[in-house]
């Protein structure tokens, strides 16, 4: 245990108080939001804001209603002695398919200061875009899976092969957010394999125009696709055992398109569309 220390100015990096004290202060905003009648409408559920630790998302499908929630964050915000930082809040509008959203949009203000609009955000370390498109984000991964297999090359380049192998799977099998890859071209989808094939080669000293489907099975570890299919079942099952309502609502649904795609990793012939 560490020595007793006095709290005068927010808390310690990690520290055992911190989960306590934004359970205190934030749970309260979380409630008041939710209990809005604006947002995001999915099959009959209002969604209207994400929150995890402090990043927290607002979600409405019009200005006036994002003007609303913002109104009631900084009446929480007023009434707790929290200040927001506006340099750090931005808007982006989502397009819909098939239409272009209009240019002229009115001002969106946080504490009197109008907040920038962005056509990309990163959010938990998941890159968005204004077109729900994944590219941005797979090359994200791309150049990170790059850096990771290079440090381990060089770094460990005299260990075993069985170390090599270990330290792979370790590090540059887990492709963030990748389960959540659903709107992209074949063309990013073929760069980001020749990059965790290339990744393995350089990690394992291999020359690079051996067969990658042999040096996988030779080293028994999964391919680029086999991983990616892991990952989207890994998915698919934990949103159907949660207990979440908003994740409810869409883990029996087909017709959702991420879960349609996760599952559509798995079969040879795409699933029928459901119409409703």
């Amino acid at each position: 245990m560490s020595d007793p220390y006095r709290l005068e100015c927010g808390v310690r990096q990690g520290g055992l108080t911190s989960p306590t004290l934004f359970n205190l202060y934030i749970n309260g905003l979380i409630v008041a939001l939710s209990s809005q009648h604006v947002g995001c409408h999915i099959d009959g559920v209002c969604v209207n804001n994400l929150s995890y630790a402090d990043d927290m998302v607002l979600l409405s499908a019009s200005v006036c209603g994002l003007r609303k929630l913002i109104r009631k964050c900084e009446e929480y915000a007023c009434g707790h002695g929290l200040l927001y930082n506006v340099r750090k809040s931005q808007y982006m509008i989502f397009e819909a398919a098939g239409a272009k959203c209009p240019d002229n949009i009115p001002q969106i203000k946080l504490n009197g200061v109008p907040l920038e609009r962005v056509k990309q955000f990163q959010y938990l370390g998941h890159l968005l875009t204004f077109d729900l498109r994944d590219h941005a984000d797979m090359d994200r991964e791309r150049r990170a899976l790059s850096v990771r297999a290079n440090m381990i090359a060089r770094r460990f380049a005299r260990c075993s092969k069985e170390v090599k192998v270990t330290l792979f799977r370790a590090f540059c099998t887990s492709l963030y957010s990748c389960s959540l890859w659903a709107n992209y071209s074949r063309k990013s989808y073929s760069v980001l394999r020749v990059q965790y094939n290339n990744a393995f080669r350089a990690v394992m000293g291999l020359p690079r125009f051996c067969s990658a489907s042999g040096m996988f099975a030779d080293a028994r570890t999964d391919c680029f696709n086999a991983t990616m299919r892991k990952r989207a079942a890994s998915l698919v099952r934990r949103v159907r055992a949660s207990s979440n309502t908003v994740l409810a609502m869409i883990s029996g649904r087909l017709d959702c398109y991420i879960i349609r795609h996760c599952c559509e990793r798995h079969v040879a012939d795409q699933l029928p569309l459901r119409k409703y």
